[in-house]
């Protein structure tokens, strides 16, 4: 555990994956409703710098994609569920991190982005208007590719899984992990500026993620959750506590986030994680 996990776990937010689908659905509501907010919810950050901050968050509520929505729906349950098997296998904390930067990432692109654009296409700005410029470019600034960083980390991570081609088709991760890699590359060849700061940007925090992780690439699922095992007990056993389950044995190592209690029913200093402190039988001395 490193120490800023340990000092701030706590504050991560579980099934961030599935809070993130919700967002997307938010947004679709909004973009059916009242579509002219849709410009208003954009990463732009001219409009950001002259006081209309809430995009810095807004953003993150503009579905990845637009279209059929039943293709929608289970694009966003195939994210939903790599994103569910990354926090399982890396922890809560790693994801929350890992999402995160990403979408930092994304935001810093769009101001590098604005300062290129002022010093090496004035002109360009100047014939439409910053304001009509940095609105158009702000659409490629989405969760389209933070949510493919996301399937690049679960093909890093899991090469050898398998999924279904349009449902017929089995085929491994790390051949579609390839087969986007080089749609990236074409994209940032042919697409305009804006593009490649976008998808510089949606890299930039998978290649932090491959350099810190590149240990536990060869690793299989089963693998990482061994040796992350492995790490809880040596802790547990060589590592002082200050609070242990008298059920479940279960100390703030095991569980960063878990609330522990004496109980004043029982006779003696016994404490209780948050699952057991309700439902233990009282211990009484007779």
């Amino acid at each position: 555990m490193s120490p800023f996990e340990r000092k701030f776990g706590k504050y991560a937010i579980r099934n961030l994956s599935f809070v993130l689908v919700i967002c997307y659905a938010v947004g679709y509501v909004v973009e059916l409703l009242l579509p002219q907010l849709f410009w208003y919810m954009t990463l732009n950050p001219y409009a950001i710098l002259h006081g209309q901050i809430w995009r810095l968050v807004t953003w993150i509520f503009i579905p990845p994609s637009e279209g059929n929505l039943f293709l929608t729906l289970l694009m966003l349950y195939f994210y939903c569920s790599l994103g569910t098997s990354l926090e399982r296998t890396w922890g809560t904390w790693r994801y929350n991190v890992y999402l995160f930067g990403g979408m930092l990432f994304m935001i810093v692109g769009s101001f590098l982005l604005m300062a290129f654009s002022y010093l090496f296409m004035g002109d360009q700005i100047a014939l439409i208007g910053a304001e009509n410029y940095f609105m158009l470019c702000s659409v490629s600034f989405g969760t389209f590719y933070v949510n493919m960083s996301i399937f690049l980390a679960f093909a890093a991570t899991f090469p050898e899984a398998q999924v279904l081609l349009m449902f017929i088709i089995p085929i491994k991760v790390k051949w579609l992990g390839i087969i986007y890699a080089v749609m990236l590359a074409f994209n940032f060849i042919q697409g305009p500026v804006n593009t490649k700061f976008a998808i510089l940007a949606s890299l930039a925090n998978f290649i932090v993620f491959f350099l810190t992780s590149r240990n536990m690439m060869h690793l299989n699922p089963k693998q990482i959750h061994r040796r992350q095992e492995f790490k809880r007990d040596v802790r547990r056993n060589t590592g002082i506590t200050k609070h242990k389950c008298a059920i479940c044995g279960r100390t703030e190592v095991d569980s960063p986030n878990m609330q522990f209690r004496f109980c004043s029913k029982c006779d003696g200093n016994y404490e209780y994680c948050e699952e057991h402190l309700y439902t233990h039988t009282h211990i009484k001395r007779s």
